[in-house]
């Protein structure tokens, strides 16, 4: 069985109601997946559950569609992640980004480490903050989620880690020389709050790794080799939610 095609649409929808696409939704499903009037969908706007959606007629750009029905599904992880990832060069924070989503990360933390090959500022800021929650909600109609993880504007690591930390959150980074493993650590509080910090292509500095450690994020070792940036923090996300995530669970829609 097929699923149908799913679109985040940040619009109001409600059982019932007739709506337009947005214009690079309308674009999207008329022109990449060549639906056709009749044609059943899924539409979700990123405050939760789904929406059974039919479209009911196409003309040019235009594309309408009647809510037929709402789901209350939900695939968020118990956890509540937050990702704080240093800034990566071409399109390896693209993937950080969109592989995140998939393991059921709920927040991403750009910032520029001291080692970071990218810098950014002002407008091109802007413009990749927009592009990055372009490619989270790109990952959400893929994976499933209903709820679009937030990915906050980027800044600096040294500024981010003055904010004092949470109540009850587990604090990780990973690093080579680490001298703990991720099934050492404590359990997350009930909550399951964890904040996990990954530094960029030359890894953390040594002065951010001791400022870090001062603000209560614990140094980890993610097995004997040493990891690609992009490899990292994927694979510590897969591993935690393992632990004590949602993969741990004996059966998977994979």
């Amino acid at each position: 069985m097929v699923n149908d095609p799913r679109f985040h649409c940040p619009i109001p929808l409600a059982v019932g109601a007739q709506a337009d696409l947005p214009e690079p939704v309308a674009r999207h499903a008329t022109k990449v997946l060549r639906l056709r009037s009749g044609d059943a969908l899924t539409l979700f706007n990123g405050a939760g559950g789904e929406y059974a959606a039919r479209i009911t007629s196409i003309e040019r750009a235009r594309v309408s569609v009647e809510v037929e029905g709402w789901r209350a599904t939900e695939r968020e992880s118990p956890l509540s992640i937050t990702l704080v990832q240093a800034l990566q060069a071409g399109e390896k924070m693209d993937l950080t980004v969109q592989k995140s989503v998939e393991l059921g990360v709920a927040r991403i933390v750009p910032v520029t480490s001291r080692r970071s090959v990218v810098r950014l500022a002002d407008q091109r800021a802007a413009r990749r903050l927009e592009h990055w929650r372009g490619v989270v909600a790109a990952a959400c109609e893929q994976c499933g989620r209903n709820r679009l993880p937030e990915v906050a504007t980027p800044e600096s690591l040294e500024h981010w880690l003055r904010r004092p930390a949470e109540p009850g959150v587990l604090r990780v980074m990973l690093a080579p020389a680490g001298q703990q493993s991720l099934r050492s650590l404590p359990a997350p509080s009930a909550d399951g709050h964890i904040e996990l910090l990954i530094g960029a292509e030359g890894g953390l500095a040594p002065e951010e790794t001791e400022m870090a450690a001062r603000s209560g994020f614990l140094s980890v070792r993610l097995g004997p080799r040493i990891l690609r940036t992009e490899t990292a923090g994927l694979a510590a996300l897969a591993a935690i939610q393992f632990l004590w995530g949602d993969l741990k669970e004996e059966m998977t829609d994979v």
